[in-house]
């Protein structure tokens, strides 16, 4: 066993090395892959100002604002100031080619649409959408702006198609704050999940899928749940703790042959999780990793589920995933989906999976593609930069995956086990091995079930 892994060590190492040839040519692609970007752009000086703006976006720039990257370009900062600021170019058809783009070649019939909200830390109170609010980057409440981000996730890779600037209701009210800052009077509140059911309207058609995902924030809405049943998409959306479900599995309290015939009462979903035994879970092994195995755990059961004092109307199905990080601690994520009573554990555990790339897209967007380093207030300026690094992440992928044909040390096919492990780094994950110490005991129980695997999938 030592030795199988030790070999498995090997090749991993090996697969982080990168063959020169990669490097050659990447200017002349980089010039290709904006062409029909920029083609969606009237006037041929703004055409120029795309293919500089990604470019910069893609440099080793320390910061990758207007000013730096004009500089680099030695460049006036005033036009391309002007591009991205204020020019009048609509930035939606170049997020319907993205989106073509990422189904075209990310595209599986059961990849992951994913929604996430994600938050800028901001000063003052004259960029647009800034207020005082939930900041997930800081942990607290504080002065931000929130943007709604969806994102494509399949066995090949993942990648961001689309993002929705949020405008709190006391903006959307506030006409002084919204002409200084440009919002568009057809722009209206909406909630974050109202921005994300259009996102999927616009572009749903052109990425293949079976599942929506999303975080606890998409997942605690009843209403968002409803919506999605309601247009027929399938859904495995993350849950607070506190979430409250009934058992439709477990038995009914004995009638008393006085009243009404007595239901289970509503729980916690934590409380539920609580009283399961080691045979409720089903351990599902992800992928081979240096120090063995890496594994995920889950407990499902089907449920009828409440929020805020509303039932929902159809059945649910409470997915519990349960991992060891690389501190030791037990990590539980709970969530609802509507997906058929069949589903498969190991089905849960894929999708949960792959919803957990959309942060790994923004952290890669933020920290190589300058997702976060714009410096301007206005709607439309905030909408076309987003646009813009969004398409120079998605050059990164191309990139990444093209690498991974180049480099001799692949061999394998578009379903090589490299890419079959595509989805499997981003839950915290258990390792294992018998002989780790510092293995937690409750991932460890004793059970005569098999163990499944993500490989295959």
């Amino acid at each position: 066993m030592e030795r199988r892994f030790a070999e498995r060590k090997e090749a991993l190492l090996a697969e982080c090395e990168v063959a020169p040839q990669v490097f050659a040519g990447v200017a002349e692609r980089l010039a290709q892959f904006v062409e029909p970007f920029a083609a969606l752009l009237r006037q041929p000086a703004q055409r120029d100002h795309a293919t500089d703006y990604v470019s910069g976006l893609l440099s080793d720039l320390e910061r990758k604002n207007v000013e730096s990257i004009a500089y680099r370009h030695d460049q006036d900062r005033g036009k391309l100031q002007h591009f991205v600021g204020c020019a009048e170019w609509d930035h939606r058809p170049l997020m319907t080619e993205l989106a073509r783009q990422v189904g075209q070649e990310l595209g599986e019939d059961d990849g992951v649409i994913v929604f996430d909200p994600s938050a800028f830390p901001k000063k003052g109170a004259k960029s647009a959408g800034v207020q005082r609010q939930w900041c997930g980057r800081l942990g607290k409440v504080d002065n931000c702006q929130v943007a709604v981000y969806m994102a494509y996730a399949s066995r090949i890779d993942h990648a961001l198609v689309n993002a929705r600037l949020y405008l709190p209701k006391e903006w959307a009210s506030d006409r002084v704050r919204r002409k200084a800052a440009g919002v568009p009077q057809d722009v209206r509140f909406q909630t974050r999940h109202a921005q994300a059911l259009e996102m999927l309207a616009e572009q749903g058609d052109l990425l293949p899928h079976a599942w929506i995902a999303g975080d606890d924030e998409m997942g605690r809405s009843g209403g968002f749940r409803r919506d999605l049943h309601a247009l027929g998409e399938r859904y495995l959306l993350a849950v607070p703790s506190d979430a409250l479900i009934r058992d439709l599995d477990a038995p009914a309290p004995e009638y008393q042959g006085r009243g009404a015939v007595p239901k289970r009462p509503f729980e916690r979903v934590d409380r539920w999780r609580d009283a399961r035994s080691d045979d409720a879970w089903t351990r599902i092994n992800v992928r081979d990793g240096d120090k063995g195995p890496l594994e995920v755990e889950v407990a499902t059961c089907r449920v009828r589920a409440k929020t805020k004092g509303r039932l929902m109307k159809h059945d649910e199905t409470l997915a519990v995933v349960r991992s060891l990080g690389d501190d030791g601690a037990t990590k539980y994520d709970f969530y609802f989906s509507n997906a058929p009573a069949g589903t498969t554990a190991k089905e849960f555990a894929r999708v949960a999976l792959a919803a957990h790339r959309i942060e790994e897209a923004i952290k890669r967007g933020k920290s190589e593609a300058g997702l976060s380093h714009y410096e301007v207030r206005n709607w439309l300026g905030w909408h076309h930069h987003q646009t813009l690094s969004l398409i120079a992440t998605w050059f990164l992928v191309r990139e990444t995956l093209r690498g991974k044909k180049v480099d001799p040390a692949d061999h394998g096919s578009a379903d090589s086990r490299r890419r079959r492990h595509a989805l499997a780094s981003a839950i915290p994950l258990r390792h294992a091995d018998p002989n780790r110490q510092q293995q937690n005991t409750t991932l460890a129980p004793q059970r005569s079930s098999p163990v499944l695997s993500l490989q295959s999938t």
